[in-house]
């Protein structure tokens, strides 16, 4: 039987790609978008096969009406796909609060309203997965990047838990964790005012790769979203899934580096014990 899928930010990028992948194996794919004429010609090509909606992450209220109108239509939601989203880039000094919210509202309490709404249904069934798209820079960050990271890390500390508590009732949850892709990412930033000279060197290069790297990005989306059905059609779903070789390859050494900082600091760490 073909599953129904829920893709947000579908109109682009990995959401595109997952869609068309959907598509590819006899799903339905409901799309969603902010603008849901962006969408126009994926429901032009697929018409049996595309449920184009209208929808903003950031808008929580009206999350679960939309959950609940696709759950009417289509009988069930198989696959809640929660991508939309963008970057941002700025020193966390320069990063202000009403920057970071914004941010977290896309990657965190977006993401999070979707999942409550989805997940009554797949408790109902025993049955469904949670993808969420997550980052390299859900494992580590770097100067530049702190909101943006804090935010997927939020996301990935959160999706650990739900995993725990979902895998007992035949709900699977899927971190995805991307390098750079050829997406439209690096086109969807924000800039936070780069004012202080001292970070020039630091953030600045950051800056220079997300303003000047968007076309160059090694990661194909499609050979992603192919990844991604591999995972979530194997008999154990991976609770992460790392695309990408260098996301691979940063993740290990950023592990490495963790475990050096463990292993160097062991004895003070275990000695803040009190004393018997």
């Amino acid at each position: 039987m073909s599953k129904v899928w829920l893709i947000t930010g579908a109109n682009s990028g990995f959401g595109r790609a997952f869609a068309e992948a959907a598509i590819a194996a006899g799903d339905v794919v409901v799309a969603a978008a902010r603008r849901v004429e962006t969408l126009d010609d994926l429901v032009a090509a697929h018409p049996d096969q595309v449920d184009a909606i209208a929808l903003d992450v950031t808008d929580t209220a009206a999350i679960d009406t939309v959950v609940r109108d696709v759950a009417e239509r289509h009988g069930r939601i198989d696959v809640l796909v929660n991508n939309a989203g963008r970057t941002h880039v700025g020193s966390v000094e320069e990063t202000g609060d009403a920057e970071l919210r914004s941010l977290f509202d896309v990657h965190v309490f977006g993401p999070a309203a979707l999942t409550r709404a989805v997940l009554p249904h797949m408790r109902a069934r025993r049955a469904g997965a949670i993808v969420q798209l997550s980052s390299v820079g859900g494992q580590m960050s770097m100067a530049g990047f702190g909101a943006y990271s804090a935010t997927k890390f939020a996301l990935e500390g959160m999706s650990e838990a739900l995993a725990a508590e979902v895998r007992p009732l035949g709900i699977d949850v899927l971190i995805v964790e991307p390098g750079a892709f050829r997406t439209s990412l690096f086109g969807n930033h924000s800039l936070s005012a780069d004012g202080i000279a001292d970070y020039a060197d630091t953030v600045g290069a950051t800056r220079s790769f997300v303003e000047t790297g968007g076309g160059t990005q090694a990661g194909d989306p499609a050979k992603a979203a192919a990844a991604v059905i591999r995972a979530l059609d194997a008999e154990e779903t991976p609770l992460r899934l790392a695309l990408g070789g260098d996301s691979i390859d940063t993740i290990l050494g950023h592990l490495e580096q963790v475990r050096g900082d463990l292993t160097a600091w062991e004895k003070v760490g275990r000695d803040t014990n009190l004393d018997q």
